[in-house]
């Protein structure tokens, strides 16, 4: 009988101790910032993707787009960006924003980051010639191809708007 009993505390032991195991290998990377951002940045809840006119969020890690006449959240891109280069195409910065609707600003956003806007350059986290970005691309077969064209020139400041504090 007591072997009974130590071999079901036993499991009960191993159990427990896998589940906290899993809990903290869940919760390691999140609110990690994706390969493809941009290398110097701490405490950033969400990226404006200018080319695109969308969002992504890192904590969440999806993007914001807008779509079908409301905001979307997915993991992937829509289909019409699936060619997009997430590791050459511009990420502005929103380290002023925390909250849970980076598109409230949207129509500021669009017109301050304009499609093609180009700050100073960035390096990414991680190296595109992993194909990280995979994870990223949307699977659909129509759409136009919408290739960000790297970070050369053109004045800036690091993604973080005119300083007016308006953002």
């Amino acid at each position: 009988m007591k072997t009974l009993k130590l071999i079901i505390a036993g499991i009960i032991l191993f159990a427990s101790a896998n589940t906290m195991q899993a809990q903290v290998s869940v919760n390691v990377n999140i609110g990690s910032p994706p390969a493809w951002g941009p290398a110097g940045y701490s405490a950033v809840d969400y990226y404006y993707l200018p080319d695109i006119q969308a969002y992504y969020d890192i904590r969440a890690t999806q993007f914001i787009y807008f779509g079908g006449g409301k905001w979307i959240r997915s993991r992937n891109l829509p289909n019409q960006y699936r060619n997009y280069n997430l590791y050459n195409g511009y990420k502005v910065v929103l380290n002023d924003y925390h909250g849970s609707r980076p598109y409230s600003n949207f129509n500021n956003h669009k017109v301050k980051y304009y499609k093609g806007y180009k700050g100073k350059p960035q390096k990414s986290i991680g190296s595109n010639r992993s194909n990280n970005n995979k994870v990223y691309k949307s699977n659909g077969n129509n759409g136009n191809s919408n290739k960000g064209n790297g970070n050369k020139g053109g004045k800036g400041n690091n993604g973080h708007g005119n300083g007016n504090g308006k953002h």
